[in-house]
């Protein structure tokens, strides 16, 4: 309980960072959706895009002139946002020690090296959860004061539930990496770039249907989301295949953990 404590407060000041700008960025997002909704020549325009275009702009085959649509569009930006913040978070939070040269402190106390990784993992989610909670209570929010038509927050919910399981598959890939990789320094970076690189992916097969066996190593598509926006909730099937990714990455993270060599 006392490493918990420890890493929440090591993290106070950074989650509240993050917080803030989920806050700012779904504000901000929700404020251009007049653009849309008014329609006149703006969207005319939207209209006439390439579908290349609006696929790499997140807008896709999704009606942007309603409220459910454009916020399908806006939560790429969120997830991408949220995702970044759990590579981070995990891959800090294992590499932490060595890099700052605590090993020493955490290591002379009378705890097994699974209760140090179990309790920072826990602190780490705790966040995720938090920056989650606060991203949908915004949304609730904002697409309350701007929509004027049918209720989304059953939508906005499975967004955030979705996004809540990227973050969780992330943030594992970052705690796993850390494990792994003796350089502490390196392991965000490198986290960091196979979180991007995945994202690219994601891009790169909207644009073709060829390459959709990609999609295997973007977390960014295991979730159909027109399926969210038409009221069809998540696949549970692929619920389970995510959340089985992120415990074989958990497991791995305590198993190249407690057999490595810690630098002091």
């Amino acid at each position: 309980m006392n490493i918990i404590r420890r890493e929440l407060k090591a993290n106070r000041k950074a989650l509240i960072i993050w917080s803030v700008c989920m806050i700012l960025g779904v504000a901000s997002g929700m404020g251009k959706y007049t653009v849309y909704s008014d329609g006149g020549q703006n969207i005319e325009i939207f209209k006439k895009m390439p579908f290349s275009i609006k696929a790499l702009l997140g807008m896709g085959s999704f009606d942007v002139t309603m409220m459910s649509g454009y916020f399908a569009m806006l939560f790429l930006y969120i997830e991408i946002a949220a995702a970044i913040h759990a590579v981070l978070l995990g891959s800090n939070i294992i590499a932490k020690e060595e890099r700052d040269k605590t090993t020493e402190f955490l290591m002379a106390k009378p705890v097994s090296r699974t209760t140090i990784i179990s309790s920072k993992l826990l602190a780490a989610f705790i966040n995720i959860l938090i920056i989650n909670i606060v991203t949908f209570v915004s949304s609730i929010i904002m697409v309350a004061a701007y929509n004027k038509g049918a209720d989304i927050s059953r939508e906005i919910g499975m967004f955030m539930l979705s996004m809540l399981i990227v973050q969780l598959i992330f943030l594992s890939l970052g705690a796993v990496v850390a494990a792994l990789i003796r350089n502490p320094k390196a392991s965000g970076s490198l986290s960091a770039g196979i979180m991007m690189t995945s994202f690219v992916i994601s891009k790169v097969t909207d644009l073709t249907n060829k390459l959709n066996f990609l999609n295997l190593f973007s977390p960014f598509k295991y979730f159909n989301y027109n399926d969210i926006v038409e009221g069809n909730g998540l696949n549970y099937g692929i619920v389970m295949l995510s959340l089985l990714l992120a415990a074989a990455f958990f497991a791995s993270t305590y198993f190249f953990y407690k057999n490595r060599d810690l630098s002091v």
